[in-house]
């Protein structure tokens, strides 16, 4: 049988922000009555492609071709009017309007220039019965689950459109019970030879759902194969630009001597954001933590940190059971977090940098107890010299230093309130070379000197390189654990593609 024929076709797309090429002669398409998925780390050009193909920002250059006739998308009006709808993660819909006013905002039936709610509330029940939803389309849409307000938003954008449905990571919210409900209503739509574009970041799910699927990476496309005919491995690699065969340094820490110092997570979770798990952590070990963006490595260290509160488990230090419900009681108990956007989360960049080392000390004394600008200065300027900051002025504000001394900045935050166990999100993201290899001395000069730390980090030969045990997360799951010799890129590549590894 042939294949048959694309619905929509984008060929050499490009795209540059501001000298940053984000798309790099992008081929992709979407063909009647296929899911499609579309994978790639932070970064890899996804949200900038369904950008272009939904009108929202214009491409460089590059054609897109629909039905078989070129078109130039001007915004996301003229795309739902040519048949392409897209629903996102947050649903885009007014939760203080009712189901029924929901589905037809802006396209209301009017009855002697009226809207009539009658006709439009029977609309919605038969729009909805095609989705086997049964709900008051008169009740507000807060009142109903984030699952069924997916569906609704879901059934308005084909309702509008028709031809291409873009889903950008509709199953993050939902449990496994709403994800089959979903799953549901996409095979629905499958087989009424619509075109979905299925964004997600969890790998079981694209095999369960996905006919095709795209790998972006670096704003290049890395490869397009059919769902059954790709393992997971090799999902994988293309993914992350490293392949087994070449994947062979083992782990070069060694496990620290027994100490009684020791950090103890017992059954720890949230439902909806990772599932429980356990983890101990003693005086001077690193636990890597590994895993594909949106597997559950970023809820991991805000559960632990404080940010978000476990509805599972319990802490324990030193063997005392203790009670952590805010950031502010973690850096209590000797905690400290350096998160994964430090532009967004980290630096308050119109501060200086001297009020930016001083930030979680302060908030250790509390705010009543103000540190002194001299003792801030004092501090700053220590710090400054011990971890090679490079500025010209401790009264710099931090947005003028450069990515990877910004980044020195935030560790020193923390290590000023001589902390316990250290968290780093992501540590060496976005940095320079130079500044790249002296994050990864520090983290190495830490661990000697008896500090507990968590790395979570997107580049498998670091975590290799600093790790005396590698933690891996999967589809909000920690999977498996990997020690000594077993190290190595191989495995935990294996350990993040494969199902049912060891805890």
């Amino acid at each position: 049988m042939s294949e048959p024929e694309p619905r929509l076709v984008a060929k050499g797309i490009c795209k540059s922000f501001l000298g940053f090429k984000a798309l790099d002669n992008v081929d992709f398409s979407i063909r009647s009555g296929e899911i499609h998925a579309l994978l790639g780390e932070n970064g890899a050009g996804k949200s900038t492609l369904i950008k272009v193909l939904t009108g929202v920002v214009k491409a460089d250059s590059g054609v897109i071709v629909l039905n078989g006739e070129p078109v130039a998308v001007r915004d996301t009006l003229h795309a739902q009017q040519l048949g392409i709808g897209t629903v996102y993660q947050e649903v885009n819909l007014l939760p203080n309007l009712t189901v029924a006013e929901n589905l037809y905002i802006g396209r209301q039936p009017k009855r002697f220039g009226l809207v009539d709610a009658r006709s439009m509330r029977r609309q919605a029940r038969a729009l909805l019965a095609q989705y086997d939803i049964s709900i008051d389309v008169s009740a507000q849409l807060s009142s109903f689950s984030v699952a069924v307000q997916q569906l609704i938003a879901i059934a308005r954008a084909v309702d509008m459109s028709g031809a291409v449905l873009v889903l950008d990571e509709p199953t993050a919210s939902l449990d496994s019970h709403e994800v089959e409900l979903l799953f549901a209503v996409m095979r629905k739509l499958r087989a009424r030879g619509i075109g979905i574009i299925f964004i997600t970041h969890f790998l079981d799910q694209v095999y369960a759902v996905s006919d095709r699927i795209t790998v972006l990476r670096n704003g290049r496309v890395m490869g397009t194969h059919e769902s059954k005919l790709l393992s997971k491995v090799e999902l994988v690699s293309l993914m992350l630009g490293r392949t087994l065969a070449a994947a062979t340094e083992h782990g070069r820490r060694l496990a620290p001597a027994a100490s009684e110092r020791k950090i103890s997570f017992g059954q720890f979770g949230r439902a909806r954001s990772i599932a429980p798990f356990d983890l101990t952590i003693g005086a001077g070990e690193v636990v890597g933590v590994a895993g594909l963006l949106g597997s559950g490595r970023t809820e991991t260290a805000r559960l632990m940190f404080g940010v978000d509160m476990p509805d599972s488990g319990s802490i324990e230090i030193e063997g005392r059971p203790v009670r952590i419900a805010s950031p502010r009681a973690a850096i209590r108990f000797g905690f400290g977090l350096c998160p994964e956007d430090r532009k967004a989360d980290g630096i308050i960049g119109d501060l200086s940098v001297r009020e930016n080392i001083a930030l979680a000390l302060q908030a250790r004394h509390g705010w009543f107890k103000r540190m002194s600008t001299r003792e801030q200065t004092d501090l700053a300027t220590r710090f400054v010299k011990a971890l090679d900051i490079r500025t010209t002025d401790i009264e710099k504000p931090v947005k003028l230093l450069s990515g990877g001394n910004q980044q020195k900045v935030i560790l020193a935050r923390w290590l000023a309130t001589q902390p316990r166990f250290l968290i780093l999100d992501e540590p060496t993201r976005g940095i320079d070379v130079g500044a790249h290899a002296e994050i990864i001395e520090l983290i190495n000069r830490l661990c000697d000197d008896g500090l507990a730390l968590v790395v979570i980090s997107s580049e498998i030969e670091e975590i290799v390189a600093y790790s005396t045990r590698v933690r891996v997360i999967r589809d909000r799951v920690h999977v498996g654990e990997l020690t000594g010799n077993d190290i190595s890129t191989g495995n935990i590549m294996r350990a993040i593609a494969q199902e049912g590894a060891a805890q």
